[in-house]
């Protein structure tokens, strides 16, 4: 069976902005932040300049553990460019993040067999550096322990 690869490093562009940036940081340190309004409470991702839930613009970063559930996936089996063939097959997942106030982040599930992923699936955090160390990639893989 497949094991779900990871996409090469050359294809992640970063675009920040002051909404994103204290996100992007905290991945420098593997450390994984929601943005969480310092008005209401009320968590999302991406970080917005304005919360949905009460328009405040003050935002708190609140870390989470990094264990989460596959909320939805796909497995790329073809290869868009010939350079990517020995790339696949990889999985882009949704995440619904444990202890993110309902908060999903837009991933990857990898080092997994890919008949095993599924909606519903338990994941935990890995996390891929970028050359520069600047930033490193939040990745997830089964839940190995409880």
């Amino acid at each position: 069976m497949p094991i779900a690869k990871r996409p090469p490093p050359e294809l992640f562009k970063l675009s920040t902005n002051v909404w994103t940036q204290p996100f992007w940081d905290a991945t420098a340190r593997h450390v994984l932040l929601v943005a969480r309004c310092a008005g209401c409470g009320h968590c999302r991702m991406p970080p917005t300049p304005f919360c949905p839930a009460c328009q405040s613009q003050a935002i708190d970063w609140k870390p989470v553990s990094g264990r989460g559930e596959v909320y939805s996936y796909t497995v790329v089996e073809r290869a868009i460019l010939p350079d990517m063939e020995a790339l696949l097959p990889y999985v882009p997942a949704v995440i619904t993040l444990e202890g993110g106030g309902g908060v999903r982040l837009i991933s990857n599930v990898v080092d997994a067999e890919v008949g095993l992923i599924g909606v519903g699936l338990r994941v935990q955090l890995v996390w891929d550096d970028l050359p520069g160390g600047a930033v490193a990639l939040p990745r997830f893989r089964p839940l190995l322990a409880p």
